[in-house]
């Protein structure tokens, strides 16, 4: 029987790092001789590659996209997670929901950034770049893990941190929590249909009885 759940973003959800991207972005454009606004490419992070590439620059470069991985590589070590982040995922399983993290970022990254949040104990199931077609604002990331966890859709909340979170949850006929945890700001969140809005991962614990997943957690 299907179950209910919570489809958790990464990158600007659970570990501050939409900062990291933007600088690796710029740094990698630089090295194939384009250019683009630091601001222009911070409001397009979360979207898959080839589309951030298509609005910037108008095409996908695959020398670019390896070119970001590599200054992004060299920024790791100073991405961190954001304060209660791992207490977020464990009080998410405590509801005895099933937890899964749904990323457009590719496997082996997702590894790094789970060794950062050290919330294993609480993480049900994984889906990555490297399980979808298409990434972010598409919906595939949230289908994916919707039938890969065996999810019921009306008994599953996404929670994101972008734009980019809030059109993919929509595509895929999902309710939406965001956090201002990603460079996006609560009307502009709104605008895009979330039911949800919250400071931080910590502001969300806080609330989480009060929030669309408690509620759904009660039914």
């Amino acid at each position: 029987m299907a179950g209910a759940g919570v489809l958790v973003d990464v990158d600007g959800t659970l570990v501050d790092s939409n900062y990291h991207h933007t600088i690796a972005w710029s740094r990698a454009l630089r090295d194939h001789g384009c250019n683009a606004r630091l601001a222009a490419i911070h409001r397009l992070v979360g979207m898959g590659s080839s589309q951030l590439l298509q609005s910037l620059i108008g095409r996908s470069d695959e020398r670019i996209s390896e070119s970001w991985r590599a200054h992004f590589d060299q920024l790791l070590p100073e991405v961190v997670v954001f304060d209660r982040a791992a207490d977020l995922l464990r009080s998410l399983h405590d509801l005895e929901l099933t937890v899964v993290l749904a990323t457009s970022s590719p496997e082996d990254l997702l590894d790094a950034f789970r060794t950062k949040i050290d919330a294993d104990d609480a993480i049900d199931l994984v889906v990555t770049a490297d399980d979808i077609g298409a990434a972010k604002p598409e919906p595939d990331v949230f289908a994916t893990s919707l039938a890969k966890a065996d999810l019921e859709r009306d008994r599953t909340v996404v929670v994101g941190d972008s734009v980019w979170d809030a059109q993919a949850s929509a595509a895929a006929r999902l309710p939406c929590i965001a956090l201002e945890t990603g460079g996006f700001s609560r009307p502009e969140l709104e605008s895009e249909g979330v039911v949800a809005v919250y400071r931080d991962p910590g502001d969300l614990v806080e609330h989480l009885d009060d929030s669309p997943i408690g509620k759904l957690a009660a039914s």
